[in-house]
């Protein structure tokens, strides 16, 4: 397979300064893709985006994945910008530890809407432009995907969620030449695992992730993984490689299953005759007054 070369592709990103964001782009932009950085935190996007230099290769919007019309903005303005958006990485994540008998509610739906829902927005915002380039979607999911663990409820569903929804919504695109794919890498060093290995609860699950199965890896390795899987418009990245039998086990009829169900031009006809509300009878699903 040839290399998706990385050099003068433009690159988006949400949740940019964020642990693994900030990281990814500065190899991203080493690699010489031109850097559109999408954040919440507006002081933290604009050191982050002054650090590279050149505005012309590197530049920050502050967008909100909870709120599809502020992505859609911010990808208008970034495709404006650099004339192009060749690729888009849906990074922005949080987590909560509480099981489902004391959890806040409120707190479950974040959870739920900026893991999940927020890699749909930000996909379909990204989506006109990166289709203009025959590009590549990633999504970060993680192994919560397929290893589901206990007090984490609404941080498993959204990564299972994020890796369902990217099998997907390939199947939609490929005809466009479009990739879209999901990365699942283990457990590693970012602001949010500092608070899980500080949490008591956290501890007595994870005993400290120093050690064991549940043992934290170097955070370059997922990134050189995560681009080397860019570069390769992958379907799946698995950090690391080891835990692959696990993360294909799920899915292992998947393949044939859409093969033999699910054919290119019953796809594309499928598409063509959809409503936009999703349902054929849009008042019968309309809210009731």
């Amino acid at each position: 397979m040839s290399t998706y070369k990385l050099a003068n592709k433009v690159v988006a990103i949400t949740g940019s300064t964020g642990g693994l964001g900030s990281a990814l782009a500065e190899v991203l932009h080493a690699r010489g893709a031109r850097l559109a950085l999408f954040d919440l935190e507006a002081d933290r996007l604009t050191a982050q985006t002054r650090s590279f230099g050149r505005p012309s290769d590197v530049l920050g919007w502050t967008a909100d994945v909870r709120e599809f019309e502020s992505l859609e903005a911010a990808m208008a303005n970034a495709a404006y910008h650099f004339g192009r958006i060749d690729v888009v990485i849906a990074n922005a994540g949080i987590d909560t530890m509480a099981p489902m008998a004391t959890i806040d509610p409120a707190a479950f739906d974040r959870v739920i809407d900026i893991n999940l829902n927020g890699v749909w927005r930000t996909f379909r915002a990204g989506l006109p432009f990166v289709q203009q380039q025959r590009g590549y979607m990633l999504a970060i999911s993680s192994m919560a995907a397929f290893v589901h663990s206990p007090l984490q409820a609404s941080y498993t569903a959204s990564k299972a969620g994020v890796w369902a929804m990217c099998d997907s919504i390939r199947l939609e695109l490929r005809h466009l030449g479009i990739g879209v794919g999901s990365a699942h890498p283990t457990f590693f060093p970012t602001p949010l695992m500092d608070d899980v290995v500080a949490d008591p609860a956290g501890r007595a699950l994870w005993g400290g992730n120093d050690r064991g199965f549940w043992k934290m890896i170097p955070r370059e390795q997922v990134v050189r993984d995560i681009v080397a899987g860019i570069e390769r418009r992958a379907d799946m990245i698995v950090v690391p490689k080891i835990d692959t039998i696990v993360a294909r086990a799920p899915g292992f009829f998947r393949r044939f299953v859409e093969r033999a169900a699910f054919r290119g031009e019953d796809i594309e006809r499928a598409i063509s005759l959809a409503s936009p509300t999703g349902w054929n009878d849009s008042a019968a699903h309309a809210p009731a007054k």
